[in-house]
């Protein structure tokens, strides 16, 4: 049996743009990417805090140490500039490595930066 488990959450980071006329995604700080054990191209749930929506997409890279946090495309209407929002990625495993498993949760600053 396999089951998803929380893998990696980059806990409330302020929105810094919403792009609409993009194809889709989240954009990402790199840095922010790298210290959460995520990857470019991942699939990713965000909540928005501010509105409690939530919706799937998936990562591009962000320059390194910018704090940028973008939705782009059908995302950017479901959040808005400044909103404070979770990223989340799950994991498929077995029971017995679920039980063993310990998920990278980061906390950025009010920047969306790493201290």
């Amino acid at each position: 049996m396999q089951i998803e488990v929380l893998k990696s959450k980059i806990h409330r980071v302020n929105v810094t743009n919403c792009n609409l006329d993009y194809i889709g995604s989240i954009t990402i700080d790199e840095n922010l990417i790298n210290a959460a054990k995520m990857i470019v191209g991942e699939k990713v749930q965000i909540v928005n805090i501010n509105n409690g929506e939530r919706l799937e997409t998936y990562i591009i890279n962000g320059k390194k140490n910018s704090g940028e946090i973008t939705l782009n495309g059908p995302a950017a209407r479901k959040v808005q500039k400044g909103d404070k929002i979770i990223i989340i990625s799950y994991a498929s495993m077995n029971l017995e490595n679920a039980k063993k498993h310990n998920p990278t949760i980061i906390f950025p600053d009010e920047n969306n930066l790493l201290n």
